[in-house]
């Protein structure tokens, strides 16, 4: 972009309106006068180059005038050189896919909304790597940590119930996306483990697995997800037909609560997707990404440029007035 140093300079330009307007008057109405009886001669007299350049002296002048003026302002070309420098977070989503995740009382079902409110935040955090961990019964990998948001979304949308053996290994489920998180060097370590349920699976507590996390400076946010009071689950009827039972739906927040506490982290209750899809910005927002970015700023000075200009106008105007418009005194 183009800035001037010295604007103020700018203002002289305004000399340039009583300049012109002078002109306009004497060439219109002043200077001296001669009578004749009749000027039908002088109207029918051919017109050389000379009567149709009269003006472009003084056009030529003014317009070296302006390019002084702005040469004195002192234009420059602004270079800006920006560097980002970010500092991104680790995040480990670890996804409870265990049976009672078909409820219905959220809209399709719990496990949908969370894919659907999962996705949503993924596409939020540009520049950090974030990985998924899926838990039932036992708990595995999905991806890695990664900056492929495209593969991890494609890989969120995959996870369903049914594919490992059920039960609610809450433990295990935060131990191995811990494991995924030993290694990383990010200043920030984070998981967000999402679950309906009380664990009743797995070789690891909840609270060993808080513990290790707390080693390794992870913080840890939990979500319960499910409604208040009863709530339709999926069940296998007597023909092996899936249908719906209503039964109270139980949360081991005690010990969400504490895994938050002991991790620095917060526990939050998501009754339905709308509040779960504010929990995820919740935590969005608590969890930035630290951008620094460094500017340096090049200036190249471009008044020689109008500065020669209006010296090669100046020449061409005494040029043209000595020569091609010479006046005989």
């Amino acid at each position: 972009m183009m800035q001037f140093e010295s604007p103020y300079y700018l203002w002289l330009l305004v000399l340039l309106v009583p300049i012109i307007g002078y002109y306009i008057w004497r060439t219109l109405w002043g200077g001296a006068s001669i009578q004749f009886s009749s000027t039908d001669a002088l109207r029918r007299a051919p017109r050389t180059l000379r009567y149709y350049l009269r003006h472009v002296p003084f056009a030529l002048r003014t317009t070296a005038f302006a390019l002084l003026i702005v040469a004195f302002a002192r234009p420059q070309d602004v270079e800006r050189l920006s560097h980002s420098n970010t500092e991104g977070i680790d995040i480990m989503l670890s996804i409870d896919v265990s049976g009672s995740m078909l409820a219905r009382d959220f809209k399709p079902d719990r496990i949908t909304a969370a894919k659907e409110v999962a996705g949503s935040f993924i596409a939020d955090r540009y520049g950090d790597r974030l990985g998924l961990v899926v838990f039932a019964g036992e708990a595995f990998t999905q991806s890695p940590l990664t900056t492929d948001q495209g593969t991890l979304q494609t890989l969120v949308s995959r996870i369903r119930s049914g594919l490992i053996e059920d039960g609610t290994a809450i433990g295990n489920g935060l131990a191995t996306a811990i494991n995924r998180l030993r290694e990383s060097e990010a200043k920030s370590k984070v998981i967000i483990l999402l679950t309906d349920g009380v664990n009743n699976r797995g070789s690891i507590t909840p609270m060993t697995a808080a513990e290790i996390a707390q080693a390794q400076n992870i913080r840890v946010y939990t979500i319960g997800v499910g409604s208040e009071g009863m709530a339709p689950y999926p069940a296998i009827d007597m023909y092996g037909e899936m249908t719906f039972i209503q039964q109270k739906v139980e949360i081991d927040e005690k010990t969400l609560q504490m895994i938050a506490e002991m991790t620095g982290g917060r526990y939050f209750r998501a009754t339905d997707k709308e509040k779960l899809q504010a929990i995820y910005d919740e935590i969005n927002q608590m969890e930035k990404s630290k951008v620094e970015v460094t500017e340096r700023y090049l200036y190249h000075e471009l008044f020689a440029g109008w500065l020669l200009a209006a010296l090669a106008l100046l020449i061409i105007e005494f040029l043209l007035s000595s020569l091609l418009l010479k006046r005989i005194p």
